[in-house]
C-alpha cells in the first residue's frame, strides 16, 4: 500500500527564516531544478525563503489528455535570467549524462576524492574532444 502522507514540517516547527531581500547592488538568490521539483509546495517554500525557483516548467500532457498546471508562473518565466538558467542547466546535464553513458562515471571504480576528481577531469577532457569536430565545423 502506498504511503500517502505528505512531507511537510511539523506544526511545532518554527517557520523558515526569510533570506534578506536583495538590495540595489545585490543579486537575487535563485535555485534551479528539473521538472520533478515543479510542485506548489516546493515553489511556495522557496518563495517563502526569498529564493526564486528556476525550476523547469512541467506543462506536458498527461496520459488522459489533460494539461499539467505548472507551479512556476509568469513571475519567474518572464525574466531573461530564467531562460538562461534553463539553457545552462540543460547544457550541464548533457555533460554529466554523457559521462555516465560513455565513460565510467556511472559506477566509479576508484576510491578517494582525489582519484574521483581526476576521473571527472578526464571525463571533461574526453567530452571536449568528442565535441571538437562539431565545434570546428561551425
Amino acid at each position: 500500500m502506498a504511503d500517502t502522507r505528505r512531507l511537510t514540517r511539523p506544526p511545532s516547527a518554527a517557520p523558515p527564516k526569510r533570506l534578506s531581500s536583495p538590495g540595489r547592488n545585490e543579486k537575487r538568490v535563485t535555485l534551479g531544478a528539473d521538472k520533478g521539483y515543479n510542485t506548489q509546495d516546493h515553489a511556495g517554500n522557496l518563495r517563502a525563503l526569498g529564493v526564486t525557483p528556476h525550476v523547469a516548467q512541467n506543462n506536458t500532457e498527461t496520459k488522459t489528455g489533460k494539461r499539467r498546471k505548472s507551479a512556476i508562473d509568469g513571475r519567474t518565466t518572464r525574466h531573461a535570467g530564467y531562460k538562461i538558467s534553463q539553457v545552462r542547466r540543460k547544457a550541464t546535464g548533457c555533460i554529466f549524462s554523457w559521462g555516465k553513458q560513455h565513460v565510467t562515471l556511472r559506477k566509479a571504480k576508484v576510491r578517494g576524492i582525489g582519484k574521483l576528481g581526476a576521473l571527472f577531469d578526464i571525463n571533461l577532457a574526453a567530452y571536449n574532444l568528442a565535441r571538437m569536430p562539431g565545434l570546428l565545423a561551425a
